[in-house]
């Protein structure tokens, strides 16, 4: 990584040169499209700064002569260990993306970026479908009606593989069809499907980026988008700014975080009192009774915790 020279405090009437912040790493994939499920794929247009950008402007507010405060990984971890978001948006990232549109849904909700969408009012919509194999069709989850467990049987999978074969032919057809004869690309598109592929620049900085892919790459996001987030973090971030993004791996992927009521029942199993963790996790109302059958109902929180307490080594009393 090549740093720009980081400018002193200088006098009203001075200007101090300063060098564009360089990546060569990143330079070196700078269009090069990662591919992202069957079709689609992400890829770098342009970037400014790197993680010395973030140091650069975490030590303006020092003043003169104490830029070397702190090493610049221990400032960088520190930064992001104590959520001081600033310095990280003195950092932008420009992309390219190609995705499914019912992904593009759940993307476009990060309202922190720039866009340009690929526009189906004016150009013919893109000719590419997501294809789910026979093996990829997952079952929704009984506990979360927002996620999916499991999957089905890969016999069953290909008769709705063919199906939607099928449905992707033909509405792509009848889209077809309009386009010839005439009809306005602003309507021949209302069928198409959601798994028809779009285009767009989604340009963003650091920390909205950061905060992106610790929602997206977490295991409760839909496993396509996933994919895109996994693959931006891991073939793009991690080259653009390893610093910070090994702080964001140890400080928002790969911790665990607990709340007063947690803490509570982990320092009553600690001390080798469940009924006490048990009588803490009720208080809290993590654990309720039934008015019609008096039994005790386990909350969604608790059964958050009970991973922790396995990690921990942990009995899990209730």
């Amino acid at each position: 990584m090549v740093i720009a020279d980081r400018p002193t405090m200088t006098a009203p009437n001075e200007s101090p040169l300063i060098a564009r912040a360089t990546v060569p790493e990143l330079d070196a994939i700078l269009g090069q499209p990662f591919k992202v499920l069957d079709d689609g794929f992400v890829r770098i247009v342009d970037y400014m700064g790197n993680d010395d950008s973030i140091v650069q402007a975490a030590r303006v507010s020092y003043g003169s002569g104490t830029k070397r405060v702190r090493e610049d990984r221990a400032l960088i971890r520190y930064l992001l260990r104590h959520a001081h978001t600033t310095p990280f948006e003195m950092a932008d990232i420009k992309l390219h993306v190609r995705v499914p549109m019912d992904i593009w849904r759940q993307w476009i909700r990060h309202r922190t970026a720039s866009v340009n969408e690929y526009s189906t009012r004016y150009s013919v919509a893109i000719d590419s479908a997501a294809v789910t194999g026979a093996d990829e069709w997952r079952l929704q989850s009984v506990g979360n009606r927002q996620g999916s467990d499991g999957s089905l049987d890969a016999t069953a999978g290909a008769i709705l593989t063919a199906r939607e074969a099928e449905l992707q032919t033909l509405s792509r057809a009848i889209y077809d069809e309009r386009l010839e004869a005439g009809v306005a690309r602003e309507q021949a598109r209302k069928d198409l499907p959601l798994s028809t592929y779009t285009e767009a620049y989604w340009k963003t900085n650091l920390h909205n980026l950061l905060h992106f892919l610790a929602l997206r790459m977490d295991s409760h996001a839909q496993w396509e988008i996933r994919e895109y987030a996994r693959t931006i973090g891991e073939e793009i971030v991690a080259k653009w700014v390893p610093v910070a993004w090994e702080a964001f791996l140890d400080y928002r992927m790969n911790t665990t975080h607990f709340s007063e009521a947690e803490l509570g029942v982990i320092t009553a199993l600690i001390a080798g009192d469940q009924g006490r963790a048990v009588s803490v996790a009720r208080e809290a109302g993590l654990i309720t009774t039934s008015s019609k059958d008096g039994a005790d109902r386990i909350g969604r929180e608790l059964r958050e915790l009970e991973p922790k307490l396995q990690k921990l080594g942990l009995p899990i009393p209730w």
